[in-house]
Formats: structure tokens, sequence, C-alpha cells
């Protein structure tokens, strides 16, 4: 088992730890909910941080004159200005933190699909835009891991997510803590994590790591922090992680009976075509590596980016599924 670094996560406060929701409830969140063991949370909820209070009328993003406003509808209150403020303030006074989990199409807390309204009355809406604090958390700090609690619920997005969240957080206590035996130490451990996210940025980041010129450590890593970002900016494609997987597959070759290289091979090419999921291949490459005491893959990030407990299992493939034979 791997020892993890603690993310620093700002949330919507609605999510799973106050009812301050405009009607005074509190949205569920499984994924905020088995977090919280792992991550130091910053609940925060904009709407009331500005005055606006529990219960409130909803507020929503209209167009006046071509320009976007934040309004209250049933006192035609703008609280734009309020909002604005806020939002520069409280990010001004937040640091090390590593990644957003925002409330899903909030016209404060949204990040992508929330409604514009035509004038305060309109009743259909007239496009999407950005809340307007979830449009200053991607544009402040448009690198970090930052999702919605409904994306959140897509397997796949999730899994990205959290690689990012828990390897961002783990290289921050190498910059803040670290010295260049721990840079290395962290490259060597994330080598196949980075080969699966991009090829390009691991190569670069091993020029980096490697410091031939001898160049200081706060230096150096922020240099790398700026291509670790680039390297984690968009999921891995399954191809890069079938190349990873027959990169460590390569480790045990010589070692394995015909059968056991077939089965593995056999798994892989039912990932690739979408017949099977991943986790057949990579428990193969797990067990291969306890067996053979590897250390070198024993220590990848690859094979375990985020603590266990977070993996999720597809219902339909759990035996914990509806039993339709009651």
């Amino acid at each position: 088992m791997r020892e993890f670094s603690r993310p620093k996560v700002v949330v919507s406060r609605c999510l799973e730890f106050d009812h301050c929701r405009y009607n005074g409830d509190m949205i569920s969140s499984p994924v905020v909910a088995k977090l919280k063991e792992y991550v130091d949370f910053l609940p925060v909820c904009a709407e009331v941080e500005i005055g606006l209070g529990v219960p409130r009328s909803p507020v929503r993003i209209v167009l006046d004159r071509g320009e976007q406003r934040l309004v209250q509808p049933s006192s035609g209150k703008d609280v734009t200005e309020d909002m604005k403020t806020f939002c520069a303030l409280f990010l001004d006074s937040i640091e090390d933190v590593d990644g957003f989990i925002l409330k899903f199409r909030s016209p404060s807390c949204g990040f992508k699909d929330v409604k514009v309204y035509s004038s305060v009355e309109g009743k259909g809406a007239v496009g999407k835009t950005s809340g307007y604090f979830g449009g200053a958390v991607l544009e402040r700090y448009p690198l970090l891991a930052i999702e919605d609690e409904g994306r959140l619920r897509n397997a796949r997005i999730k899994e990205h997510f959290l690689t990012k969240l828990f390897t961002l957080a783990a290289f921050r206590k190498v910059k803040s803590e670290g010295s260049m035996k721990d840079l290395v130490s962290f490259h060597t451990e994330n080598k196949l994590l980075l080969m699966a996210y991009s090829q390009a940025e691991l190569r670069k980041l091993g020029e980096i790591a490697a410091n031939r010129e001898g160049r200081p450590f706060k230096e150096l890593a922020s240099e790398y922090e700026k291509h670790l970002y680039s390297a984690l900016s968009s999921a891995p494609r399954y191809t890069s992680i079938i190349n990873v997987l027959m990169h460590a597959f390569g480790h045990f070759s010589d070692k394995l009976s015909s059968g056991e290289k077939a089965l593995f091979l056999d798994w892989v090419e039912k990932y690739r075509e979408g017949r099977a999921s991943l986790c057949p291949a990579m428990n193969t490459i797990r067990s291969w590596i306890i067996r053979f005491e590897n250390s070198y893959l024993m220590h990848q990030t690859f094979f375990e980016p985020y603590p266990e407990d977070l993996m999720e299992v597809d219902p339909i493939e759990s035996h914990l599924r509806e039993d339709l034979w009651k």
C-alpha cells in the first residue's frame, strides 16, 4: 500500500458539508463523502458569503445590454459586483491548493453548462457559460484538478481527476519540503504514469530531473511543475495505457510460461477492442510484480495512482447489484 500526501481541495459547501443551497438542502456526493478521509477540504458557499442567506431566492445569470449579470429575479437585486469582489478576495486568500470540486451548473460555482437567460423574467435559456466563482477558479487555476460533482459521476472523469489530484499533492510536498533527491525519487516513481499521459512531457521532465547543469532546486522544481501540469492536462488514451502495460510486461517476459504470456496478451487485446476492462491485464502485472519481487515496478504510481478505497466498481460487474432472481 502506498502512502499518499493529503490533497488540499476547495469544495462547494453544499456538497456533503452544509444545508446551504438556496432551498436549504445539502447535496449528496458519494465522491466527496469518500474523499473526506483522504483530503483536507476547504468548504465555501459563494452565495452565502455575499450575504444572500439560507434559504434564499435563487439567482441566475442574465444578459443586460449584452453583458452577463448575476441577478436575483425575485428582488431584482444585482449581485454581480459583490460576487466578483468575493471571488477575488477568496482566491487571493488560499494557498497551496491542489484542486476544486464545485456544484454542477450553479450560477455561482458551476464551471460549465451554466444557463444564461435573456432577461430577469426570461423563461428559456439563450446560452451557457461558467458561473462567477467557477469561472474565476478556471481563470486563476486552469491547470489544477478541477471538476464538478455532476461530471464526477462518470468513472473515467473521476479516475483522471483523482490521479491528477493525488499526483499534484505529492509534487507539492516535494516542492515545498524536498530536495533534488526527492525530485528524482518523485520522477522515478511516476515514470510509467507519465509515460501513459505524455511521452513527450516525460522526456522533458526526465531532462529537468537529471539536472545536468546543476541548477538550484527551487528553480528546477518550478520548471518541473510547469511540465507536470502540461503532462496531466488531459486523460491518457487507451493506446498509451496499453503501451505502458507492454513496457511492464517486458520486465517479466523471459520468466513466464507461454501460457501465462498468452493469457496476459489476450486480456490486453480484449481491452484494446473494448471487450474487457483494464483490470484483468493490470492485476496480472500486479501479481507478477509481487511474485518476482520487482522493486522498481512495485513503487510505480501507475499501478496505484490514488487510494484503492476510492476506486470504483461498475455496479453491473459487482455481486452487490440488484438480485433479479428474488
